[in-house]
């Protein structure tokens, strides 16, 4: 068996009726396990079939993992957005606290992790696993160039000005992965070319004009690109390598994979053999597609000998976006967001309600189910909990363990909230029964946009009473001051003291002055 035995077991207390529906007792001592997680980008909770009982995307493997595994019903990403969402994954920390305070980056922006800061993989690392990434990363790298560019830490480098022999510095193999293999953004931003480690794998010989794009591989914007690849190969490439590595894996060490993937994210590009297949349009077979690639991997695991020994995450970056076509599948009766409000960009549930799956064999219970509000920033906390490894001050600012959850527990929480972000950068704060928006619209992409929400003459901010109307349909911003006091109170304590956990207050990477601290300007213009 592959594994280091841990120092302490894990034993499991009696479930607490009500909050997680199974856990099973473990007294004797685990070896440390396997993590592989799966991360998809663009996808909504209501496109997994074992979480929506009326999807028309069925997700056989998916659904194995609901099946064999726990779900979180309550687990959200910290923005609804790409790279915010994964900056947080990594590092247990908002990307809001860096000079990261809206959008994306695109796939030539410089890197965004700084090599000091404690990441999961680096931390992992340095409590005896092997690390290994394949996919897209987003998180920016800082690429060799011809010396003609400024050095500033944000700049959007020209293609022309890319050295694309040069070494990559900043990427995933310099902030604690031991092998990388992937893209570096999605495969909507070039360079469409594959990373292997901190090398391009080949150097471009094609440009694709934006106006004029070759519709055999659908990229979406101008570039260079390795001349013989097209986008519909992707996700099988990234595939078949997960699939060597987990069957071709010889180390004494447990192993840590993260498999990022870029589907069903635009350009929405099945493989041939799922077009078609979900009967609803491109986006539902490329969900599809994905669903096979967790087949595969999770086979794989099987055939190896793996399995009971390796704990697997499926989860999503946020949800489903509005390129997917929406109000087509609604019409067929399909809604990606179940019965969330909203999508990707907005701030509404469906922005950042996403699927979260736990199999984790003789610890979490098959069929189990917890109502915990989580964030996949809390992944952080939780493996270095399970490894007995105590995080600095300034590691992980906001994460916190979701352990007890996992062993069957009610999760006693310390934070008092979490914070979820847009894709213009606006906030709201949830706790387990109240949510407080501070943008007029979906602060994102969903109509009423906040200008449409402003002529609609809708308030400035959005209350909504998430235990009985999960579906964001009644603001009752003007019925309870209180708690909309509360509430601002607390997101400006997360705010200012560079951390929403327990711990040494830290300093933002920014000062908190930025546009969107919309409460906060307003705060001090009253004073």
């Amino acid at each position: 068996m592959i594994g280091i035995t841990m120092k302490k077991a894990f034993s499991i207390a009696a479930i607490s009726a009500g909050t997680i529906l199974g856990a099973q007792s473990v007294n004797a001592e685990v070896t440390k396990p396997n993590i592989v997680i799966i991360f998809a980008d663009d996808m909504g909770y209501g496109d997994v079939s074992g979480l929506n009982e009326n999807s028309k995307i069925q997700t056989p493997n998916i659904d194995r993992l609901v099946n064999e595994g726990m779900v979180f019903t309550d687990a959200h990403t910290s923005s609804s957005v790409s790279t915010p969402s994964r900056y947080s994954l990594m590092t247990g920390r908002y990307s809001w606290r860096t000079w990261l305070k809206s959008r994306v980056l695109n796939g030539y922006q410089r890197a965004l992790i700084p090599p000091d800061r404690v990441t999961l993989p680096s931390m992992l690392r340095e409590n005896g696993y092997r690390t290994a990434m394949i996919g897209k990363w987003h998180l920016g790298m800082n690429m060799a160039t011809d010396g003609s560019v400024s050095e500033a830490m944000d700049i959007k480098i020209p293609q022309t000005a890319i050295d694309f022999r040069g070494r990559i510095t900043g990427g995933p193999a310099d902030v604690g992965f031991d092998t990388f293999y992937g893209l570096s953004a999605s495969l909507d931003f070039p360079p469409y070319v594959f990373i292997n480690q901190d090398r391009f794998e080949q150097v471009p010989l094609k440009y694709y004009d934006n106006w004029k794009i070759d519709k055999s591989n659908t990229f979406g914007r101008e570039g260079y690109a390795d001349a013989n690849l097209v986008a519909q190969d992707a996700m099988p490439r990234l595939t078949r390598k997960t699939v060597e590595y987990i069957e071709n894996y010889d180390d004494d060490k447990p192993f840590f994979l993260y498999m990022p993937l870029t589907a069903p994210h635009t350009p929405i590009a099945p493989n041939s053999r799922f077009i078609g297949q979900s009967g609803l349009n491109a986006y539902g077979d490329f969900c599809l597609e994905v669903d096979d690639t967790v087949g595969q991997v999770l086979d794989a695991l099987d055939r190896s000998g793996l399995s009971e020994e390796t704990i697997v995450i499926f989860s999503s970056d946020n949800g489903c976006s509005n390129a997917a076509n929406i109000p087509q599948m609604e019409k067929r009766g399909h809604y990606p967001s179940y019965i969330y409000r909203g999508s990707k960009a907005d701030i509404w549930e469906g922005g950042h309600r996403v699927p979260m799956l736990v199999r984790w064999p003789d610890v979490v219970k098959p069929g189990g189910e917890s109502d915990a509000m989580i964030g996949l920033v809390d992944v952080l906390a939780t493996f270095a909990d399970m490894v007995d490894y105590d995080l600095a001050d300034n590691a992980g600012e906001d994460s916190e363990s979701f352990m007890q959850a996992l062993r069957g527990m009610r999760l006693k929480s310390e934070r008092k909230g979490i914070i979820n972000h847009t894709v213009f950068g606006y906030f709201a704060i949830r706790t387990k029964d109240w949510k407080l928006i501070f943008c007029p619209g979906s602060g994102g992409w969903t109509a009423p946009k906040d200008n449409q929400a402003r002529e609609l003459g809708l308030p400035e901010m959005q209350l909504y009473h998430i235990a009985t109307d999960p579906g964001e349909k009644s603001n009752i911003i003007d019925k309870h001051p209180d708690k909309v006091k509360e509430l601002t109170e607390l997101i400006t304590k997360y705010v200012e003291d560079g951390r929403s956990t327990s711990g040494e207050i830290q300093k933002n990477d920014t000062s908190n002055d930025w546009e969107q601290l919309v409460w906060m300007s307003s705060e001090a213009n009253n004073e």
